[in-house]
């Protein structure tokens, strides 16, 4: 399986969805990546990609995404990829890529019922996972 890391910003605030049989949360989220690029004209262009992402951890869920994460949140997310496909009501077949997530850092997260006031020192130094992605890379 191939792992993707994504550092993005929360496009919406999270879906929290509650399965009807098990009662077990999870969190659904859309992640926006801009990349910024020279044109061979020497002028500047950016590309945005958004990527739909779904955590089923439900300590994850209930720890980190439900009390912290809001839109414009900046995070770093570790998991893989999976294709998705429905069917419209249109009958034709659609098909798109998802992020399972298989460990989120929230960067700059505030507290439940904050101002919205950030602090400096506010970064948050922990990973839901064991993943840091401030390590060294070996290679």
């Amino acid at each position: 399986m191939q792992t993707l890391t994504l550092e993005g910003y929360l496009a919406a605030d999270p879906s929290i969805l509650t399965s009807q049989n098990s009662g077990r949360k999870r969190a659904s989220f859309r992640v926006l990546e801009t990349t910024r690029f020279r044109k061979s004209d020497g002028s500047s262009g950016e590309r945005t990609t958004g990527f739909n992402c779904l955590c089923f951890s439900e300590a994850t869920t209930e720890k980190y995404i439900e009390p912290f994460a809001r839109k414009g949140s900046r995070v770093v997310i570790q998991g893989h990829v999976e294709n998705d496909t429905w069917t419209g009501k249109d009958g034709i077949e659609h098909y798109d890529l998802r992020l399972i997530v298989d460990d989120i850092r929230l960067k700059n997260r505030r507290g439940p019922g904050s101002d919205g006031a950030e602090g400096e020192g506010s970064q948050v130094h922990e990973a839901a996972g064991g993943y840091d992605p401030d390590d060294d890379i070996p290679f």
